[in-house]
């Protein structure tokens, strides 16, 4: 890099515009910057850096912006640094602005402008500067590259500083770290040591989070073992937990199975205890049953043996009422005679005309007797229309029962029929439940998996897709890189050919007479010819145009390119290695699994209401069933009543009904001849026959009751039963009747009467006997089964700890191996023996380069006295590696740089400084640095001194370098005549510029 043109306005101290023409500076080797303190030395270093840079160097940075604008320029003058240098074989103009506060163009105030930069390249072909860019970063970007030095590389290698190599060069390791790591850019080391830091902590939480599961996992192993597992003392992290953890749960496991196995024998003994219980305790309640049902016969009998006698009164009641039934005509007679004999003498007359004429000769008594027969025979009519009505209500009565059993045994039929597979139709109904239930609970699960697969699927088929463009944008990229270099080398080779023959090139322009624009002469005796295939400016812009071309396709192929494998490294993470079909298989058969799931978990509801459905007919079939059942015993009682009923009424009514066809029939009959009869007898007998048929009445009476079996008419009538009393005496005869052959029945059963025989049954006990036994039964269960549990628990337990052992084994071996390196690399590592860390160990080297080339130079200075030795010892209790001392040859000894004395201080840093300088600039890729700054420190020196180290300076001309020496020194204002300088006034610093005499 070499300085040519520097021009400052309104800049720090310079109010004005000012040059700096460091091409007439440089031309010998070395210049000087002198003037009063506070001019702006320092400035004009300022203004350089921040024409590179875009800031100014060290703590000089708070004053960036406006705070540059010099407090001495006028309002209308904009603060602007211009530097024109020329670096890696290419003339740059660098002009940078920073940001202006100027008063506005309309109305009053100030407005602020922003910061502007210009890159400008001069075209040595056109004889013209071009425009390169107007981007702050683009031209930060490109001077960096060029230089191949950060700002803070750049203001220790060109501008070095006041003071600060002297600070360096007694400062301790830390110190002297922090500075050489800026320098040399280290900090990728530093990255590597915290990366290797982050790595083994990460690694060292991911081991300790597999060791605080596997942790988790063992206590809950002593939770389902309990006593029989003891868990190791140690912690997360700690060595050996795996392979304790793990034979502990083995033992836990053996433990565990000898508990099952007891387990399974104390069941097996309560079964049977159980089974043996159950046994007695049936046997016991079935000799209770009969015992009680025995006990229940005796004691029936003896309440109807305490009823014997009125039993046998209602049988002789009943037999006296059946003989009364036979006098009741008598009786009925006789009280109509009463009756009529009172209307007897009034109708005598009457009748005597009516009668026909058979009886017209008839006497009273015959009249009488024909009159009496027919009233008897006609009384006795009237219980045979009664029997015949309820003959009729009987026989419909009996038509309604036999058609409710018929539907009764309907019911019956049907309810067994139907209750009979109850069983299996609600096991089935509940099959459905529990199957549309699964299914949609497999439904919910499935409906959650879908959305991500379908995203993986779908990331799938954009990763193969992407893969082909990448092939693709692969291959067009490189074949858009072998066109660009193609491009090149034909625009190289065209440019060389050029070169050749640039000399005919010029000769075509020379005219006689006129100077030559190489060599200024008027004569040109043998000018250059264009051999054939010349090749001009114009192809040569071609080419150049062409690969340029080239260039910006192949960087836009490697753009596209990297947009093309950013999209598939998120496509990938996304659908991972798993090929697209099987995804898409996957897919599938999950989209399948989920229709089917919902398909058949749609059955749920409609299996739900039949379940609901069939149990309340199940209900409604019981009750219909009870309801039948209990219709049957009421018909049965009822039959066994109406068929005697009915038999005595058809006797009746057989007596009755003669030879006529009807009740109806027959008593038409009797009741018009008893009407004419009666009314004859009563006519004829008159009053005073009214007597004599009360007679013959009464005498009929007690005749008929004597036929019957009674002493007088009264006990006849009293013993005749009306209805309702007959129906309510017969019934408690067939009550009692019923009652005496259940009770003789119950008393011949053999087994109950065997059961009599024995002692009084216990049930009590032996039910406590079966409770106790079922306990045991359930406590042996419950033991079974959480000693199965805990074996079961203890097996995926232990598989799981197993297996994240197995996981856990290569994590383990990468924390080992990190936290070694990270150890090492910190310093903090036993194999470290003097605990360097490794950005500590890089800088060493790089100190060790220094120093060595420090010495060439510092010798010089010293006259062969001193030399600068890199040291590793370490210092205190802080790690080792950059340490710095300095070799006194006169007395054969090390001393500390400390024990200099201040001139000696001065070339020593400066010796170190232009070391420094050299391999700075060797790191940089050995960019060439052809002007160098020093600021201060000469007032330091003797003359002697001063002349060795201005020889050490001259001497660096040798590299074709040129320095610029920053100082208020009056001795080398003498000693060096091409000077710069800085001349400060009231309204501002100016510059004064003298080349070399």
């Amino acid at each position: 890099m070499r300085l040519h043109r520097l021009d400052i306005t309104a800049f720090g101290p310079f109010g004005g515009a000012q040059t700096v023409d460091f091409d007439a500076l440089s031309a010998a080797g070395l210049f000087l910057l002198h003037g009063p303190t506070g001019a702006g030395k320092t400035s004009v270093l300022d203004a350089v850096c921040y024409a590179l840079y875009g800031s100014v160097p060290g703590a000089r940075q708070s004053g960036q912006g406006m705070n540059l604008r010099s407090d001495h320029a006028r309002p209308g003058t904009r603060t602007e640094v211009r530097l024109e240098l020329t670096v890696a074989g290419r003339r740059l103009e660098i002009t940078r602005q920073p940001p202006w506060e100027r008063p506005k163009l309309r109305g009053t105030g100030t407005t602020v402008d922003k910061a502007q930069t210009w890159l400008r390249e001069y075209d040595g072909t056109a004889g013209a500067w071009k425009d390169r860019s107007r981007s702050h970063q683009e031209i930060g970007e490109e001077i960096t590259q060029l230089l191949g030095m950060s700002r803070e590389q750049f203001c220790q290698v060109v501008l070095l500083p006041q003071g600060d190599f002297a600070r360096f060069l007694r400062a301790d390791a830390e110190a002297r770290g922090r500075l050489l790591s800026r320098l040399f850019d280290t900090q990728r080391f530093a990255d590597v040591e915290k990366r290797l830091a982050e790595r083994r902590r990460a690694t060292e939480a991911r081991v300790r989070e597999g060791d605080t599961a596997l942790l988790a996992d063992a206590h809950r192993m002593q939770q389902e073992a309990g006593d029989a597992m003891e868990l190791p003392d140690l912690a997360p992290g700690d060595p050996g937990l795996a392979e304790a953890v793990l034979g502990a749960a083995a033992v836990a496991r053996s433990t565990a199975r000898e508990r099952l196995t007891v387990a399974h024998c104390r069941l097996s003994a309560a079964e049977s205890a159980h089974a043996a219980a159950r046994r007695a305790l049936d046997e016991i309640r079935e000799l209770a049953r009969l015992q009680a049902r025995f006990a229940e016969a005796r004691q029936r009998a003896e309440r109807l043996q305490e009823r014997v006698g009125a039993h046998r009164e209602a049988q002789q009641r009943m037999e006296r009422g059946r003989k009364a039934e036979a006098v009741a005509p008598a009786l009925e007679l006789r009280d109509a005679a009463e009756a009529e004999h009172s209307r007897a003498t009034a109708a005598e007359a009457r009748a005597r005309g009516l009668l026909p004429d058979s009886y017209a000769d008839a006497g009273a008594s015959g009249l009488a007797a024909a009159a009496r027969r027919a009233a008897e025979e006609l009384g006795g009519l009237d219980a045979a229309r009664r029997a015949e009505r309820r003959l009729a209500e009987l026989a419909e009565e009996r038509a309604g029962l036999d058609r409710q059993e018929r539907a009764d045994e309907d019911v019956l039929r049907e309810a067994e029929a139907w209750l009979a597979d109850w069983d299996g139709v609600r096991a089935a109904l509940q099959t459905r439940v529990d199957s549309a239930q699964e299914a949609a609970t497999r439904a919910e699960q499935l409906s959650v998996q879908r959305a991500p697969m379908r995203r993986r699927l779908d990331a799938a088929r954009t990763r193969d897709q992407l893969a082909a463009d990448l092939e693709q944008a692969q291959r067009h990229a490189r074949a858009a890189r072998q066109r660009a270099l193609d491009a090149r080398a034909h625009w190289l080779d065209v440019k060389e050919q050029r070169l050749n023959g640039i000399a005919a090139e010029l000769a075509a322009h020379l005219t006689d007479g006129e100077p030559c624009a190489v060599c200024g002469a008027t004569e040109h005796p043998a000018p250059a010819r264009k051999v054939a295939g010349h090749v001009d400016r114009e192809a040569e812009d071609q080419a150049l145009a062409a690969y340029q071309r080239a260039e910006e396709q192949h960087t836009e192929g490697e753009g596209r390119l990297g947009v093309v494998r950013e999209a598939l490294a998120a496509a990938t993470a996304e659908a991972g290695d798993t090929p697209t079909t099987q995804l898409a298989a996957e897919a599938d058969q999950l989209e399948q699994e989920y229709i089917h799931a919902r398909r058949a978990a749609s059955a749920l509801h409609p299996a739900q209401e039949e379940l609901r459905r069939a149990e309340r007919e199940r209900e409604q079939r019981l009750a219909d069933r009870q309801q039948a059942a209990v219709r049957a015993a009421s018909r049965l009682t009822r039959r066994d009543t109406m068929e005697r009923e009915q038999a005595q009424l058809q006797e009746v009514l057989d007596q009755a009904r003669g030879s006529a066809g009807s009740v109806a029939a027959r008593a038409a009959q009797l009741e018009r001849r008893a009407a004419l009869l009666t009314e004859a007898a009563d006519a004829v007998r008159g009053a005073e026959d009214a007597a004599q048929r009360l007679k013959d009445a009464d005498a009929r009476l007690a005749d008929a009751a004597y036929r019957a079996g009674f002493d007088t008419p009264q006990a006849a009538a009293a013993a005749l039963l009306d209805p309702a009393a007959h129906r309510d005496l017969q019934h408690r005869l067939d009550a009692w009747q019923q009652e005496e052959a259940a009770v003789r029945a119950v008393l011949a059963e053999p087994g109950t009467a065997a059961a009599a025989q024995q002692p009084p049954a216990d049930p009590v006990t032996a039910e406590g006997t079966a409770a106790a036994a079922e306990r045991r039964l359930r406590e042996a269960a419950s033991a079974r089964d959480a000693a199965a549990r805990c074996c079961a628990q203890l097996d995926r337990l232990s598989a799981r700890a197993a297996q994240a052992v197995r996981r856990l084994g290569p994590l383990r071996e990468e924390y080992d191996r990190v936290a070694r390196l990270a150890a090492l690399t910190a310093g903090t590592s036993a194999d470290n023996e003097r605990r360097m860390r490794l950005e500590s160990y890089v800088l060493a080297a790089r100190l060790e380069q220094v120093a060595a080339a420090a010495t060439v130079r510092l010798q010089r200075m010293s006259s062969g006295r001193y030399t600068l030795v890199h040291s590793d010892d370490r210092t205190g209790r802080g790690r080792s590696g950059l340490g710095l001392h300095v070799v006194d040859a006169w007395t054969g000894r090390e001393r500390d740089t400390a024990t200099l004395s201040g001139g000696e201080t001065f070339f020593a840093s400066l010796a170190l400084a232009l070391g420094l300088a050299d391999v700075v600039t060797d790191e940089a890729g050995g960019v060439r640095l052809d002007t160098l700054f020093i600021d201060e420190g000469f007032g330091s020196l003797d003359d002697q001194t001063l002349d060795e180290v201005l020889d050490v300076l001259d001497s660096l001309r040798e590299r074709d370098r040129s320095v610029g020496i920053v100082s208020h020194v009056a001795d080398l204002r003498r000693r060096i005549h091409a000077q710069l300088e800085i001349v400060k006034g009231r309204s501002g610093s100016t510059l004064r510029q003298r080349g070399a005499v």
